[in-house]
């Protein structure tokens, strides 16, 4: 209750108007804040609930139903499932269609991992949600090409679409994202193993504004698509191609001759790629590349590291791992290019590395964050202790385990 000198007590919700409301609640910037706030009473909880963009949520027909009808403004809905986050019995093409008839302004949708849907579903959010532009269904093992091309037919306005492991998809659906979805942005694959360079071809010519692709272990891609990709697709900023036997350095030099804008490049198991290619990237790509993993390139040498950390300023992350042929030379082009930026050095498994090299690496690298040097047999910690190393308190150096375990730092830098 507010008093006004000599008056009498006005209620707050007959002073301020429901617009002033919501700027109150603009200004609430922690969750748990906004959620107080819909607390005071059911009209603060209408304007709370009419203003909400973002939920996470479990899964279940008719909660959804009621959600839809609590948050009429809802953009964003992740319904993601993990080890970490799992619920009974999951979604299901029953909760898609709920969400197809009661979020029409839905923009963002995540089902990652969520293994009980099927086309049926995806046939509900193509013919429903039209304005769509982001969907992730990575891990949703039962769809295929049916479903995802009624999602790019009905929702052509997608900009970002993951499906990593969804091995039912084939070059149909690339096809129907060419024709129909030319502002696609963002395209994941990763693990789509009946992609093929055909495919790839195809996408390209209808979809030239993709910005970030990801192809990794899809073992029938090559030269042939990703070069395709690499003239078409300009503007790629970010490109993985993890394990893809079939590439080698003629796609490497066409994304240096079409791509100056690359800031990602994921390159590892391509063991035909070799220092040609790198040279090429480095000097055509040097000053926008920002994160370079090529761990396993069995004909990587010293030349391609040293071009890359002289013509790369902006690098702040670089995974050399398992490269034999990489010594000690090679960061002796840190002291050349002054100090450098790297946050994240990756060299697990390099023999011919040894505790000069990594003296090196810190005299120059004084913003480095992490640094791997697993099964590395010339750098061990009593090693560096006995060459007196001084490694930052903010730098975590990993000595030991095995090269098969994941780290936290891929996910976030490659």
């Amino acid at each position: 209750m507010a008093a006004p000198e000599g008056g009498q007590r006005i209620a707050i919700n007959d002073a301020l108007t429901d617009d002033e409301l919501r700027a109150v609640l603009a200004r609430l910037e922690r969750e748990v804040d906004r959620d107080a706030f819909g607390l005071v009473c059911k009209r603060w909880l209408h304007i709370q609930s009419s203003e909400r963009r973002v939920l996470r949520a479990r899964a279940g027909h008719a909660m959804l139903l009621r959600m839809a009808d609590r948050f009429p403004g809802l953009v964003e809905l992740d319904l993601s499932q993990f080890a970490s986050r799992s619920f009974f019995p999951g979604v299901t093409d029953s909760d898609l269609g709920a969400i197809a008839t009661g979020f029409r302004s839905l923009r963002v949708l995540d089902l990652r991992e969520c293994k009980g849907v099927t086309d049926v579903g995806m046939i509900s959010l193509g013919t429903g949600l039209h304005s769509l532009q982001c969907l992730n269904v990575s891990g949703c093992r039962r769809v295929t090409d049916k479903g995802l091309v009624a999602v790019s037919l009905g929702c052509s306005n997608l900009k970002s679409l993951y499906l990593a492991n969804c091995k039912l998809a084939t070059d149909k659906l690339l096809e129907a994202l060419s024709k129909n979805c030319h502002h696609l942005e963002e395209l994941g694959l990763a693990g789509c193993v009946k992609i093929t360079d055909s495919g790839l071809s195809i996408l390209a010519d209808g979809c030239k504004y993709i910005k970030s692709l990801d192809v990794s272990k899809c073992s029938k891609i090559g030269d042939i698509g990703v070069s395709r990709v690499a003239e078409v697709c300009t503007s790629l900023k970010s490109l993985k191609l993890l394990d893809c036997g079939n590439v080698t350095n003629n796609s490497i030099i066409s994304l240096s001759q079409s791509c100056v804008n690359i800031e990602t490049l994921v390159i590892s198991g391509c063991h035909n790629v070799s220092d040609e290619s790198i040279r090429s990237l480095a000097l055509d790509c040097g000053p926008n590349l920002k994160v370079l993993r090529m761990e396993w390139c069995s004909k990587i040498t010293d030349l391609s590291v040293s071009v890359v950390l002289q013509n790369s300023r902006n690098l702040v992350a670089l995974d050399i791992g398992c490269c034999d042929h990489v010594t000690d030379s090679a960061f002796q082009a840190l002291g050349i290019s002054g100090t450098s930026g790297l946050r994240v050095l990756k060299i697990s498994n390099c023999p011919r590395i040894t505790v000069s090299g990594i003296d090196t690496i810190l005299q120059s690298c004084k913003s480095l964050e992490y640094l791997d040097v697993r099964s590395c047999q010339h750098v061990t910690k009593q090693s560096c202790y006995q060459a007196g190393l001084q490694f930052s308190e903010g730098c975590k150096v990993n000595f030991n385990g095995s090269l098969s375990e994941s780290d936290s730092l891929d996910e976030t830098y490659f």
